[in-house]
């Protein structure tokens, strides 16, 4: 038998299904959907542990992060997991919350559920957070509760005068009792829906300092990107790798080239038809991204490539990448195509909304035309997001006000941070792409800790040049908590809500 206690995967569901259905009999079968699990998978990875046996996952424990004062003693399980949506994880937390512990009835006598508590232990401790909370079931309580209150039901289980599955287990955990809940699970019969608040103390807490604070503020640099001929692609590659470098130099966390700022290299095939000449230039996006991506590498900065068009199974896409500077690439496709992406080069929209994990938090990435659909980011936000990037390319003033005004909504409505990065000049020996007009900039959200105009920095107006900018991470925990408005929390749920379909 090989026994191993390591993170959920998406991978493992049908096994987690087959054990809840077995662990949740005496709820009436109600199981975790894949959807869920999948959420929870995205918005706190390292929180969901699995035990597996024989590589079959048999025992179960999730969780989410929270700001314990947000919700006190008196919670219910949907209060506390925003109604089973997770909105409530706070990735700034102090508590590790217990959502949810179970183990394959076949499976209970080898001790699985304490080495998931121990697993839960250790990753509090690395993550610095305060204690373990959680609202446990009290499964023999309806043997007694025509004689015992809650709370003298779960005195004798402290004298051991009585037995209870989970709580009796719990207390030999190092758990204690803070508090008996009413109506914690509705339909949790055996309970009474009654539940104890146990909790873990964490003796290894070290309370957030100010380095802790310093440690959220995150450096942006934007390249307002001047369009220009180049001889060869050489050229063009010493021309990023120069801006990369500058970037570099002032220690930034990020820099974000434009939408289309190579496309510069489609005058050799100007004597093409504009679909047939984006196809070609597409052919030379593998070969670009695998050079910014040593960029980033070698310069210690995280760069989000602009946009390249790229073709799959023989359709056009507009993609950005984001090249770790640990060395791993991503991909982002642009959801949103223009009528003029239509038109001239039979471009097609991508199907994946996702954020983006990096060394400095969760970011989004949308392009152009993207931000102007509030959809989009509003996933993002709920997925974690505190800061969005919006490489664009704009024609006209006309079209840039556009992205420029949806891009600080995108900002206030989202409590998130927005850099956009364009390109400007000319390219007259290029279809289609002769003039652009662009002023690259930082957005923040609109209250006291920010800019009056609720705009951190911006470029001089197309004129080549790059934009250095800090942002503090900090200020976004402390405008969810305590902001003048509260955009994310006061969202009406029973009346609406934005999801993905696929």
């Amino acid at each position: 038998m090989n026994i191993e206690t390591r993170k959920l995967t998406l991978e493992d569901y049908d096994d987690l299904k087959e054990s809840m259905l077995q662990a949740y009999d005496t709820l009436g079968g109600q199981i975790w959907s894949k959807n869920t699990i999948q959420r929870l998978l995205k918005l706190f990875p390292e929180g969901q542990l699995c035990i597996a046996v024989d590589d079959k996952v048999v025992a179960c424990s999730l969780s989410i992060i929270v700001d314990y004062d947000e919700y006190g003693d008196k919670h219910t399980y949907q209060h506390i997991t925003g109604n089973y949506s997770f909105s409530t994880h706070d990735r700034n937390g102090d508590i590790l919350y217990g959502i949810e512990i179970f183990v394959h009835p076949e499976f209970r006598g080898l001790r699985l559920g304490r080495r998931l508590y121990e697993a839960r232990k250790e990753l509090c401790e690395s993550l610095n957070l305060k204690s373990i909370i959680a609202g446990g079931r009290i499964p023999g309580y309806h043997e007694h509760a025509d004689k015992l209150s809650p709370r003298q039901y779960i005195d004798k289980v402290k004298a051991k005068e009585i037995y209870d599955p989970t709580l009796t287990f719990q207390l030999s955990n190092d758990f204690h009792v803070r508090k008996v809940l009413k109506n914690y699970l509705p339909g949790d019969h055996e309970s009474k829906e009654f539940a104890t608040l146990i909790e873990w103390n964490n003796i290894y807490y070290q309370g957030v300092d100010a380095s802790a604070r310093s440690a959220k503020t995150i450096r942006i640099g934007l390249v307002q990107w001047q369009m220009r001929l180049f001889p060869d692609i050489d050229t063009f590659y010493e021309q990023v790798k120069f801006f990369v470098d500058v970037v570099s130099g002032y220690k930034s966390d990020f820099v974000m080239f434009p939408e289309f700022f190579n496309t510069p290299l489609l005058e050799p095939y100007n004597h093409l038809p504009e679909i047939e000449a984006m196809r070609k230039l597409a052919e030379l996006t593998p070969a670009i991204v695998e050079k910014i991506q040593s960029f980033a590498v070698s310069y210690n900065v995280n760069v989000i490539s602009g946009s390249m068009p790229i073709i799959e199974n023989n359709k056009l896409y507009n993609a950005t990448y984001l090249c770790h500077r640990s060395g791993k690439t991503e991909e982002y496709r642009k959801i949103h195509i223009t009528p003029n992406e239509q038109k001239y080069y039979g471009m097609v929209g991508g199907d994946k909304v996702q954020v983006f994990d990096t060394d400095c938090g969760k970011i989004g990435i949308l392009i152009c035309y993207d931000v102007e659909f509030p959809e989009l980011s509003r996933i993002y936000a709920d997925q974690g997001m505190q800061i969005l990037f919006v490489p664009f390319l704009t024609d006209t003033q006309n079209g840039y006000t556009r992205v420029r005004h949806c891009a600080q909504a995108r900002a206030i409505e989202n409590e998130c941070y927005v850099a956009i990065a364009g390109c400007v000049g000319n390219l007259p020996r290029v279809n289609n792409m002769d003039i652009q007009f662009a002023q690259s900039a930082v957005f923040t959200p609109s209250d006291f800790a920010f800019p009056t105009n609720a705009i951190k920095a911006e470029a001089t107006p197309n004129t080549e040049m790059v934009l250095v900018v800090d942002v503090d991470l900090h200020l976004l925990d402390e405008l969810h908590h305590f902001g003048t408005v509260k955009i994310l929390k006061d969202r009406r749920k029973d009346l609406y809500e934005i999801r993905l379909l696929k």
